[in-house]
C-alpha cells in the first residue's frame, strides 16, 4: 500500500456512514484527514452513533492524522472558514470528498412523486447536490495549487429507470453525476482532476438501524468505497476518470482492492 502521509484530504459528512469510512481507509495510510460533518459531541441531531470527534479519533488510530471540524454543510460561512483554516495550514488540498448529505433525514421510501414529502428537496438538493457543489467551490483553489482530486459521492443504476422509484432521490443523484463532470471540464486546464464515486447498497448506521435483519446478502461495509477514494488517489493517471461517475465495484476490479469482509488484496 503507498503511503499518503503527506497527502491532505477533506472528507465532508464524516461522522458516520459512507464519509466515515472513507476517512478511515486514508488515515490507514497516514493522511491528514479534516473530518467535517454537523454531528459533534457538542451538538447531536441523530440518535445514530458517530460524531466528527469519534472519526478523527479513529482516523489517527489508523495511524493519519484526524482533525475533527463541525460544519453544517447548509451554512456557506462555515464552509468557507473550513477552507480558509485548510488553506492556512496546509497551503493546499490534495483530496476533497464531497460526501454531505441529508437523505436519510426523513423516512425513505419511494412512490408517486406528488405522494412524496417536498421536504425531501431540501435534504437531497439544497443539503446534498448544493453542498456537493458550495464545498467544491471553496476548495478549488486549494485544488488546483497541489492539481488535487475531487471526489463526488452519488449513485447511479443504469438498470432503473427512476432510482428507488424516488423523483427526488433520482434528480439528486443524476444532478451529482453532471456536476462531476462540469467540475472535471473547469478544473481539468489547471491539472485537477473531478470524478464522482457510486457505492453499492452499503451498511451505513442508517440502513442497519432502518432494515436491522433484513439486510440483503452482498451489502458493502462503509470502508469499500474509502478503498476506492484511496486507490484513486494514488493513482497519477486518475485524470483519464476526470468527469465520470464510476461504480465502487468496477474500481476494486480495475485496482484490486476488496472488501473488508471478502479477504483483502490492497491496491498496489
Amino acid at each position: 500500500m503507498s503511503d499518503n502521509s503527506d497527502s491532505v484530504a477533506v472528507v465532508t459528512g464524516a461522522a458516520r456512514g459512507i464519509g466515515r469510512g472513507i476517512a478511515l481507509v486514508l488515515g490507514e495510510s497516514g493522511a491528514t484527514v479534516y473530518v467535517t460533518d454537523r454531528e459533534s459531541r457538542d451538538r447531536k441531531s441523530s440518535e445514530l452513533p458517530g460524531t466528527v470527534e469519534d472519526t478523527a479519533e479513529q482516523v489517527t488510530e489508523r495511524g493519519g492524522h484526524g482533525i475533527a471540524v463541525a460544519v453544517d454543510h447548509a451554512a456557506d460561512d462555515a464552509v468557507a472558514a473550513l477552507f480558509e483554516r485548510v488553506g492556512d495550514e496546509h497551503g493546499g488540498l490534495d483530496l476533497l470528498v464531497a460526501n454531505a448529505f441529508d437523505g436519510n433525514a426523513l423516512p425513505f421510501a419511494g412512490g408517486p412523486f406528488w405522494t412524496l414529502p417536498l421536504l425531501h428537496w431540501r435534504n437531497m438538493v439544497d443539503n446534498g447536490v448544493r453542498s456537493h457543489l458550495v464545498a467544491a467551490w471553496y476548495a478549488a483553489p486549494l485544488l488546483i495549487e497541489r492539481r488535487g482530486l475531487a471526489v463526488l459521492t452519488g449513485y447511479t443504476d443504469p438498470h432503473s429507470e427512476v432510482i428507488a422509484g424516488h423523483a427526488f432521490y433520482d434528480l439528486a443523484m443524476t444532478a451529482v453525476s453532471r456536476l462531476a463532470r462540469s467540475l472535471a471540464h473547469d478544473l481539468r486546464p489547471h491539472g485537477a482532476t473531478a470524478l464522482a464515486i457510486s457505492p453499492g447498497f452499503t451498511r451505513t448506521e442508517a440502513i442497519v438501524a432502518a432494515l436491522g435483519d433484513g439486510l440483503p446478502p452482498g451489502t458493502d461495509s462503509v470502508e469499500f468505497p474509502g478503498r476506492a477514494v484511496r486507490a484513486l488517489l494514488q493513482d497519477p493517471d486518475v485524470a483519464r476518470h476526470a468527469g465520470r461517475t464510476i461504480p465502487v465495484a468496477e474500481l476494486a476490479q480495475e485496482y484490486g482492492f476488496r472488501d473488508i469482509d471478502t479477504g483483502t488484496t490492497e491496491p498496489t
